[in-house]
């Protein structure tokens, strides 16, 4: 089984005799637009990058240094994703495992076995195993959660340049109450993710 184990606030690679271990995460399953966005990352146990957690229990510039230290120093990245219109064509939890395979899918070397965030794995041709919780208790995971979490926000600033009236570049997507208040004024945009209940019905209003 490959994990890292989180001690005294540490996370530390257990190195494995089978081969490369890609460790997974998605960023925005809860946002109300935008696509969803995964990572899969094969860190080099040579080569640690000291710092990684949890993206959420990270600032945004502690963020993107660690995003580009992940590049950088990984044995292999991949960042891929599911579209709106996938999302509302499949639900947020297959275009999500959806988004997963593709980043795995992505890495220039093929992964032994991968560790996913949650409790759920995709459909994948190595042997996954979900970890709860596991972007802040394994390495791998916390940087695969690193870098979908910074390519997210940077294309949801991209999507605040085409739609300023919702602040794309204040909430990222997520249903603050400004941004609820941009859809009751506004109506939903073409990146709105009209199979959620909260722009259904204030796009409507």
């Amino acid at each position: 089984m490959a994990v890292c184990l989180q001690k005294c606030g540490k996370m530390r690679p257990l190195l494995l005799p089978d081969g490369f271990v890609c460790g997974v995460d998605e960023a925005g399953r809860g946002p109300l637009a935008g696509p969803v966005v995964a990572a899969a990352v094969i860190l080099d146990p040579q080569n640690p990058i000291p710092g990684l957690n949890d993206s959420k229990k990270l600032s945004a510039k502690r963020r993107e240094a660690l995003a580009l230290e992940i590049r950088a120093k990984a044995l292999a990245w991949s960042v891929a994703e599911a579209s709106v219109e996938e999302i509302d064509r499949i639900n947020i939890l297959q275009a999500s495992l959806l988004a997963m395979r593709r980043a795995v899918e992505g890495l220039a070397i093929r992964p032994e076995r991968a560790v996913i965030d949650g409790n759920r794995c995709p459909q994948l041709d190595c042997p996954a195993e979900a970890i709860v919780g596991g972007d802040g208790k394994v390495a791998s995971i916390a940087a695969a959660s690193i870098l979908a979490k910074t390519v997210r926000d940077a294309g949801m600033l991209l999507l605040h340049a085409d739609y300023p009236m919702y602040g794309f570049d204040r909430h990222m997507g997520y249903p603050t109450a400004f941004h609820l208040q941009a859809l009751r004024q506004h109506g939903a945009s073409p990146v709105h993710r009209r199979s959620y209940a909260p722009v259904a019905q204030l796009s409507l209003l």
